[in-house]
């Protein structure tokens, strides 16, 4: 009899085990789920967090200034976003009503270059080149496609910079969510730390990481747009061509948006010379822009960025590059950051020695 109330007794602890076990299987299985449909109600908004958290951590020392001088946090955010509106919205103003007139007068001048066969007489010292082009000419009718592609580009260009409806509607979830990420910092990098399985302080390392390489990022982009605004004004200026001030910054600009780049700038202007008989110098400006212009951001990007991250310059390149084809434009920021937060967790697993308790 006592036999068998010692095994029932240890039966019973294996039940409660075995439900435990089952609870928590339910329970990971639950989270899992959880996690899978919560990444898909953020993927939407992915560009405009990212974004977001790049301006609260660029803009956080001025946020902290303001709130030692004014009473309310809400009104310290709001002061902070409205200063980094303006620093954003007002270059990329200035950029689209430049790129929308100048779009305008290129599409303007090809369509005549080609009308008035300007292009004949620019082209008869080349006899290779020229029995092309006129054959082309006469079986496409250059001049009806360039001024339907011309209509389209101005149009096109004009829509773009101005900003579709997606794009705008990004432009506002992300001031709108930099104002909570400024308001609410401390409370939600304190609820980070307590749902963390690391330590407070491995908690403070991973979001310096996280700032260290936004910081690096921001700083490498402006750098090599810097780098390209000097090289392309530079480029307009020994060419002859007008405005090369104005030009310069208006590439440099471009060379910090994901995506774009000075090319938008200098391809029209080298077809541009092109239709106007100036081949020599359309050959340079295309010389110069492709090789010299677009080079300096492959290159000089990731050995800057990787220098201060303390990456080689091959990982700050893959992490970039890889992040911009996996995320899209957002991936300039979120490719580097997944690559330096997962060497810091790599670190912190090796220091706890936690593959060898498995």
């Amino acid at each position: 009899m006592a036999k068998k109330v010692s095994q029932e007794a240890t039966k019973a602890p294996d039940r409660r085990l075995t439900a435990r076990r089952s609870r928590a299987v339910a329970m990971l299985a639950a989270l899992a789920a959880g996690a899978v449909v919560c990444y898909l109600l953020a993927v939407p908004f992915l560009p405009a967090l990212t974004w977001a958290l790049v301006l609260a951590i660029m803009f956080h020392p001025l946020h902290r200034r303001l709130l030692m001088r004014l009473p309310y946090p809400a009104l310290a955010a709001a002061m902070t976003v409205t200063i980094a509106a303006i620093i954003v919205v007002v270059p990329l103003t200035f950029v689209a009503e430049r790129l929308v007139n100048e779009a305008a007068n290129a599409a303007q001048i090809v369509a005549e270059a080609l009308r008035s066969g300007n292009w004949r007489e620019a082209l008869a010292s080349y006899p290779r080149i020229a029995p092309v082009l006129a054959w082309m000419e006469a079986q496409l009718d250059l001049a009806g496609f360039a001024g339907s592609a011309a209509t389209m580009l101005t149009g096109y260009s004009a829509s773009f910079v101005r900003g579709s409806v997606t794009q705008i509607v990004n432009a506002v979830l992300t001031f709108y969510f930099l104002f909570y990420m400024l308001r609410d910092d401390r409370e939600a990098l304190a609820m980070l730390k307590s749902f963390s399985p690391l330590a407070p302080e491995e908690m403070n390392r991973l979001f310096l990481c996280v700032g260290s390489t936004v910081h690096a990022v921001v700083f490498g982009t402006l750098a090599v747009a810097a780098v390209q605004g000097t090289l392309g004004g530079l480029m307009f200026w020994l060419l002859g061509l007008p405005s090369p001030l104005v030009w310069g910054l208006v590439m440099g600009l471009l060379a910090i948006m994901p995506v774009l780049g000075a090319f938008i700038v200098w391809v029209p202007a080298a077809l541009s010379l092109a239709l106007g008989g100036e081949w020599e110098k359309a050959l340079v400006l295309v010389a110069l822009g492709a090789g010299v212009v677009a080079t300096v951001d492959n290159l000089l990007y990731p050995i800057l960025v990787g220098e201060r991250l303390k990456l080689h310059t091959v990982a700050a390149f893959v992490s970039m590059v890889g992040g911009i084809i996996v995320f899209g434009p957002a991936g300039v920021v979120l490719g580097p950051v997944t690559f330096t937060v997962t060497l810091l967790l790599l670190d912190i697993w090796r220091e706890h020695d936690w593959g060898g308790q498995l």
